[in-house]
């Protein structure tokens, strides 16, 4: 057998489950990477090769300069690639990484061409493909093929050059979603501080550079390796030609390296990377790619997916597979390994920390989009990650004073509002997930909702029974989140036994009462002195107290008290009235917020204040009605295409969405560590847990027409309430659907 590292052969050898069927050839990479036709958001995915959790995620760019829509940096609708970068986000609606730019060309470059930067080259996705951990295309202008794989650290390259055709690489350090020396899009700036690239010997480049965006202050090293011998080199800081000289120091810098074409077509490159230092890239591209055989890599990586990818076996269509198993692996492109090989990672003072041997430390916290059902995913279909989110969360507290908002590259962008790692904790306590210091991670969510931070004054908070507009600022929506967080910190405690924290935190989660207006129906601001603020217009999205949604979307975000709701709103039969009309109402009010798309009347899937509100009915006795609804949103809202989502997958939550609706059943109350019962998708679907149990979801008389349940069991019993807990599922045993039409 060819060389390859140890941690690639293990992970190849390691089988969740054993199955003939190779899952992975139903996940479609180009899923969410195009427009739909009234040019809405699709996912903002990127095709690019990368490992699960993978701090690598290794993709052309079709744009020069990485703005918004999509964020990603690859739009199936373009027809040039800039080049090929190794960090990206999946499905966010805000920009960054985009880190270490390479692109083959098949000439001589010179100093003006190489100051400019642009080497883009056409494509056609006739000559492109993608499957997990691989992508190739061929460039048209050069006659170059490139291919992709990655490790967790590194990103490798194989380029195939046509017959005796000039050989250069461009390595950019000066490609990133800025133009310029800073570029201002939306409300942040994106500027490159500095950097470093030098040729330490004939065929190895290392560099790094200090870059701030979105996430502050990030710090990126990098080692690049050849095959082959770098025949001749320029290095340039915009416009200053460094001459011989074997190193450049400035903030736009870039390398044009040459290859001698008559030692060979192929040119294979790995590119190992670190956010502590330049050690650390050296240490994981020995730990990681000592292999030249680029086919080692792509066979890890295909191993090493399909691993995770066969802890879910369903049987459906192809179509459903292609769906289901692409919006798994969305799901597990992130969060993002941050630590070294060696366990070295940045903390958020920027300290260089050590991991305990075999621990690994993890970015790329969305949790304003992924708590709702990603992070109770993860707790199913990777336990073991999910227990080192939670840990992870509670260092990140030790340092920073409170729970990561928006944890990016190891540091917190504040992006969205409330502090949603509460419910990712309080899930895990309450499903009693080994592995997590109780404590710890109890007085961190205790904390995280004592100490104000931006979004949260909590002295406002203890002070009105709300949040007051203008003081703070989307007041309703941070009023009705905090309620919520507010309920997960009182459900740990009263399973801890702390009774004042109890009662404090369970008087706080009720304060979502405090901002519903009985004249109007909503949830609308209020001012320091309580009076409502004027005028309101609940199908606005300018509407003042709203962030990224409307009063109509807002009304249902009670997921801890849905019966408290149902009260609030005049008993069942009112609450049935006004849910009927969320569903029914296609009236608008001025522009929509960019994010709201995927409608169903007020009801937007394309973006997660909504997604739980199919689920509603159930609490107030029309299961049927959120049957229907799941359905409808599973079939006119995913599809096995590029443009295959309503709205942006944020970091897995559109996938995680589907996954469980999928499954028949969804994390409503996101912090309890239950589900609803929904309807499923598929004849028979099994969850491989983690200790060798099953979990195994039947439905025998399920037909496309038959979408409405006659009844559930768990291992033979009617389910109550039409809930099922953490624990009944990892015990595991057969939930059995009937099914009526």
């Amino acid at each position: 057998m060819k060389q390859i590292t140890l941690s690639l052969l293990l992970a190849s050898l390691t089988v969740c489950c054993m199955l003939a069927d190779d899952h992975t050839k139903y996940v479609n990479p180009f899923i969410g990477t195009q427009m739909d036709e009234t040019g809405a958001l699709s996912g903002s995915t990127f095709p690019g090769a990368s490992m699960p959790l993978g701090m690598v995620q290794l993709c052309p760019e079709t744009e020069n300069y990485v703005t918004y829509d999509p964020c990603c940096g690859y739009d199936y609708d373009r027809d040039s690639i800039y080049g090929f970068t190794h960090t990206h986000l999946s499905g966010t609606g805000c920009t960054d990484l985009i880190d270490v730019s390479l692109i083959p060309v098949n000439r001589k470059v010179e100093p003006a061409e190489l100051a400019k930067g642009n080497f883009g080259q056409n494509f056609s996705h006739s000559a492109e493909g993608a499957e997990p951990g691989y992508y190739w295309v061929d460039l048209q202008q050069s006659k170059t093929r490139v291919e992709l794989s990655a490790t967790v650290h590194c990103g490798i390259h194989r380029y195939t050059f046509s017959e005796g055709s000039p050989q250069t690489v461009v390595l950019d350090l000066d490609r990133s979603t800025y133009r310029g020396d800073a570029y201002y899009s939306g409300h942040r700036e994106y500027y490159i501080i500095q950097g470093q690239l030098r040729q330490v010997d004939d065929r190895t480049i290392e560099g790094y550079r200090i870059i701030t965006g979105w996430a502050k202050l990030r710090k990126v090293y990098f080692r690049a390796e050849f095959s082959r011998p770098i025949a001749g080199r320029l290095l340039m800081d915009g416009q200053r030609n460094t001459g011989q000289s074997d190193i450049v120091n400035g903030r736009h810098l870039r390398a044009a390296l040459t290859f001698a074409p008559n030692d060979g077509k192929e040119l294979t490159v790995k590119v190992a990377l670190s956010p502590v230092d330049i050690d650390g890239a050296r240490r994981n591209m020995l730990a990681e790619a000592q292999s030249w055989y680029f086919s080692d890599y792509k066979e890890a990586a295909h191993d090493e997916w399909e691993r995770r990818l066969a802890c879910i076996d369903v049987e459906g269509t192809e179509e459903q597979k292609t769906i289901f198993y692409t919006g798994l692996y969305h799901v597990l492109l992130q969060p993002n390994t941050m630590s070294d090989t060696d366990g070295r990672y940045i903390d958020t003072n920027y300290q260089v920390r050590q991991m305990p041997k075999g621990q690994v430390y993890h970015s790329t916290f969305s949790l304003w989009d992924t708590f709702r059902a990603a992070h109770p995913l993860y707790t199913l279909i990777a336990p073991e990650e999910a227990t080192q989110f939670v840990r992870d969360m509670v260092l990140h507290h030790e340092t920073y004073g409170y729970l990561p908002i928006w944890d990016l590259w190891g540091q917190d962008n504040y992006c969205m509002i409330g502090n949603h790692a509460i419910p990712v904790v309080a899930y895990a306590l309450l499903a009693e997930m080994p592995g997590i210091d109780t404590e710890k991670s109890y007085r961190a969510m205790v904390e995280s909702s004592r100490r104000s931070h931006p979004n949260s004054p909590f002295e406002a908070w203890d002070k009105y029974g709300y949040m007051p507009e203008p003081m703070q600022g989307n007041s309703v929506s941070i009023t009705l989140e905090q309620a919520f967080d507010d309920w997960c910190v009182a459900a740990v405690a009263k399973k801890l036994g702390k009774e004042d924290d109890y009662r404090f935190f369970s008087q706080r989660s009720q304060y979502y009462r405090n901002l519903f207006d009985p004249t109007t129906g909503f949830f609308r601001p209020k001012d320091m002195d309580g009076k409502w603020m004027e005028p309101f217009d609940p199908l606005s999205y300018e509407q003042r107290g709203f962030i990224e949604g409307n009063a109509w979307q807002y009304m249902w975000f009670v997921p801890q008290d849905p019966e408290g709701l149902i009260n609030l709103l005049g008993g069942r039969k009112a609450f049935l009235d006004k849910l009927d009309e969320n569903f029914s109402l296609t009236a608008t009010s001025g522009e929509r917020n960019g994010n709201a798309s995927g409608f169903i009347g007020q009801y937007a899937h394309g973006n997660e204040p909504s997604h739980h509100t199919v689920y509603l009915y159930n609490f107030a006795g029309r299961p049927e009605r959120t049957q229907e609804l799941v359905d409808q949103v599973r079939r006119d809202f995913y599809r096995a295409s590029p443009c295959g989502y309503a709205g942006n997958d944020d970091c897995g939550q559109m996938s995680a969405w589907y996954v469980f609706s999928a499954l028949g059943f969804y994390p409503f109350n996101a912090g309890a560590a239950e589900y609803v019962i929904g309807t499923p998708l598929f004849t028979r679907a099994t969850l491989h847990l983690a200790d060798g149990k099953d979990f195994t979801i039947t439905a025998p008389d399920k037909t496309a027409e038959k979408v409405h349940v006659k009844e559930v069991k768990l291992n033979g019993q009617p389910l109550k309430d039409l809930k099922l807990t953490h624990r009944q599922i990892v015990a595991g045993g057969t939930l059995e659907f009937k099914m009526k039409k």
